[in-house]
């Protein structure tokens, strides 16, 4: 898995944000200031996270961008997916990676075991990253460290998590 720059940096601009005093508001040009970032790519960051519902902005002279919900209530996983793609989704997956000679059509729609492996681990992913809060990362690095081993063992140990299950998918 690879964390694209917009995850990166849209997660730093809603810490920023996360951290201002008292839920103040903050301007474009603050939050490119404090992570190094231009400020047309920070305005469209927050654009994309406000479109998601993750934070509020307000014009004029004391306006900016705050966050539309308390630290502890924004998911890492609701904010990964408003800032990128899934590992894996399926409808869709398999006809992406369907090879160049097939006509859009899979070779393996009968039986794939990497469906399962990808799907699998979506699922485990996703069930972490939304257990873990802005509040969390705002943690000091060690007890951060502390509660992310603890949550992932508890999504890994899961025996609800199920498995993705393989499926025979029409080729049309």
């Amino acid at each position: 898995m690879k964390i694209t720059a917009q995850e990166e940096y849209g997660l730093r601009c809603l810490l920023q944000l996360a951290q201002a005093p008292g839920g103040a508001s903050l301007s474009i040009a603050d939050i490119a200031a404090a992570e190094g970032l231009s400020q047309p790519y920070v305005a469209k960051l927050l654009a994309v996270l406000r479109q998601a519902g993750l934070i509020d902005s307000e014009r004029g002279r004391s306006g900016g961008y705050r966050l539309a919900k308390l630290p502890q209530d924004v998911r890492l996983g609701s904010v990964l997916l408003a800032l990128g793609e899934p590992l894996f989704e399926e409808p869709g997956y398999c006809q992406r990676h369907a090879g160049t000679e097939t006509n859009g059509a899979c070779v393996h729609l009968g039986g794939c075991s990497l469906r399962t492996l990808w799907g699998t681990l979506e699922t485990w992913m996703h069930r972490t990253l939304d257990q873990i809060s802005l509040a969390d990362l705002m943690r000091g690095e060690e007890e951060l460290g502390d509660l992310l081993r603890g949550k992932l063992s508890e999504v890994v140990t899961e025996p609800d998590v199920p498995l993705i299950p393989l499926r025979t998918l029409s080729r049309g």
